[in-house]
């Protein structure tokens, strides 16, 4: 059996690649609850590496609680987020942008594909990936091939990533302890920190404010994020997934704030 095969439990990880500047993503990662080196990770996208308490100290699944970050971290904002996760069991990414439900694949540890063929075709266009060169090198990572584990499906996932100007940086690795991954985030020269839990008025105030949400547009988002939220929020705190309750407060906060705003014709978001 291959070491990918038998990682163990200490293994568990995941990293949060936002296609943003690190200045944009900084403003509203503190939403997540939990401090976060923010680092780049080429030209127009940074990466989060979490420490991973979640799941390390509270039991739940990793996949679960990043999926819920990332909707969490696109909501209202023009850029997407792509959460790489890796546990002892699979590993796998979740694609969020906007209010368009996630997308995402799974491989188990061996890398046997269990996923659906028709997202990675939904992942490469949300992404505006080649449709004829990127997406056959995606449909080479969906084949059964063994000898082939899950960490090296994430490094081919990486690979066709790079020419969408991807560039991790040297030993934030896919596969990694999420402790090891943070030591090395925190060692880099251009590493921030974000801040810690926000929440009420900081929490509206901090997030982005979606082009063009001004007048009955902005009202009509508005009431779809409070919509979109409440259920989240209630979803959330009843299967106790700090990373969908995260998703659901943002979206009702940020809703209600902004159902105020443009209503009074208050001044934008900061």
């Amino acid at each position: 059996m291959s070491t990918e095969e038998s990682a163990p439990d200490h293994a568990t990880g995941a990293l949060l690649l936002c296609r943003a500047e690190p200045g944009s993503v900084a403003v509203v990662a503190g939403l997540l609850g939990e401090p976060m080196p923010l680092v780049r990770a080429g030209a127009q996208w940074s990466v989060l590496v979490p420490e991973g308490r979640p799941w390390r100290d509270g039991g739940e699944p990793v996949d679960r609680v990043v999926t819920g970050w990332a909707a969490a971290l696109a909501v209202g904002a023009p850029w997407p987020v792509l959460a790489l996760w890796w546990d002892a069991d699979r590993a796998g990414y979740t694609l969020a942008s906007g209010f368009r439900r996630p997308v995402g694949y799974v491989w188990l540890a061996n890398g046997t594909p269990a996923g659906e063929d028709e997202a990675m075709r939904t992942f490469a266009a949300r992404l505006g990936l080649d449709p004829v060169l990127d997406l056959q090198s995606l449909d080479r990572l969906i084949r059964p091939e063994p000898e082939t584990g899950a960490r090296a499906r994430m490094r081919g996932l990486l690979a066709v990533l790079t020419r969408a100007g991807v560039s991790l940086p040297a030993g934030l690795d896919p596969g990694e302890p999420a402790d090891r991954l943070r030591e090395r985030a925190r060692s880099l020269l251009d590493a921030r920190w974000t801040a810690g839990a926000v929440r009420g008025r900081d929490a509206a105030r901090l997030a982005v404010r979606p082009p063009g949400a001004h007048g009955p547009a902005g009202r009509a988002i508005a009431l779809a994020e409070v919509v979109a939220g409440a259920p989240l929020l209630a979803w959330g705190a009843r299967h106790r997934s700090g990373g969908w309750t995260t998703a659901g407060a943002l979206l009702a906060a940020h809703g209600t704030s902004l159902l105020i705003r443009t209503g009074t014709r208050a001044a934008p978001f900061a």
